[in-house]
């Protein structure tokens, strides 16, 4: 269990990727994105999360090279991901999306890219372009995000290399038992988006209770109960005391059975997309 916010998993292929990092999704490119990334780095986040959707790699890319230089830190100590957007997915469209994510954001190489939802009859040939990319040395692993099951299975089926990371919403109100329990046994690494389900869960008693009992927040309850569940997680925001907030939930432990009542929340309630019925587009 990760005691400290620069704590790592090890990955499939021995790469260590931070338990906690920073979600830059809706973080607006230029200023919004650049400070709130520097301000993660300047306080101790080794993990930033983007993607070409979100359209602020450049300013990402920006803030890291800052980052790394005022900090003194080396470009091999930030863990920075990216993904493949479903209008780009397929073979040729991918290779060229990972040279474009690549420039956007003004580095040598990604620590992880990932397919970003599972477009029907064009994942496979964009997990192979992954595979080459990944092949190449151009990216240090390679995962995917919003795979259910089924998606899993038939990506497998011809997959040469097992994702490392499977990215999907989680939160107390969509705890993906059968999911998570499918991935841990595959020997991939459940990674939520969206972990504290858009805000909707910050009011709930029942967390509420147990937030009081350690003098935290509901949303550092929440954190706390993915890391303990072992999943990685990256919350989002762009401002400094949100930021600083999330990664203090290293100083306290929930119970089993706090960890159980958390676990009852569950209304296999999504806020975002649906990878079966509403990819989008």
């Amino acid at each position: 269990m990760p005691n400290h916010l620069q704590d790592t998993v090890t990955l499939n292929n021995g790469v260590q990727m931070p338990w906690l990092g920073l979600g830059v999704f809706k973080a607006k490119e230029g200023d919004e994105v650049v400070q709130a990334v520097k301000s993660a780095i300047r306080h101790g986040y080794r993990s930033i999360d983007t993607a070409s959707a979100y359209r602020n790699e450049e300013g990402v890319g920006q803030a890291v090279r800052s980052a790394l230089e005022e900090n003194n830190l080396q470009r091999e100590e930030v863990f920075i991901t990216s993904k493949v957007w479903n209008s780009e997915q397929g073979y040729e469209t991918t290779l060229k999306s990972f040279d474009d994510s690549l420039k956007r954001l003004g580095l040598e190489y990604l620590d992880l890219f990932l397919v970003h939802w599972p477009v029907k009859g064009k994942y496979k040939e964009t997990w192979r372009a992954l595979e080459k990319v990944y092949a190449e040395g151009k990216v240090r692993a390679i995962g995917v995000s919003n795979f259910q099951i089924h998606h899993l299975e038939d990506l497998l089926s011809e997959a040469k290399v097992v994702p490392v990371v499977n990215q999907v919403e989680f939160h107390p109100y969509l705890t993906q038992k059968d999911l998570l329990r499918y991935c841990t046994d595959k020997g991939i690494q459940l990674e939520a988006w969206s972990p504290l389900g858009q805000g909707h869960l910050l009011e709930h008693e029942t967390l509420l209770n147990i937030a009081a009992k350690y003098g935290k927040t509901v949303a550092q309850v929440i954190l706390r109960w993915d890391l303990q569940l072992g999943v990685v997680t990256i919350p989002k925001s762009v401002r400094e005391a949100r930021i600083l907030e999330n990664a203090d939930v290293f100083d306290f432990e929930l119970s089993t059975e706090e960890i159980l009542t958390i676990d009852g929340l569950n209304r296999n309630q999504r806020f975002g997309s649906d990878p079966d019925t509403n990819i989008p587009k």
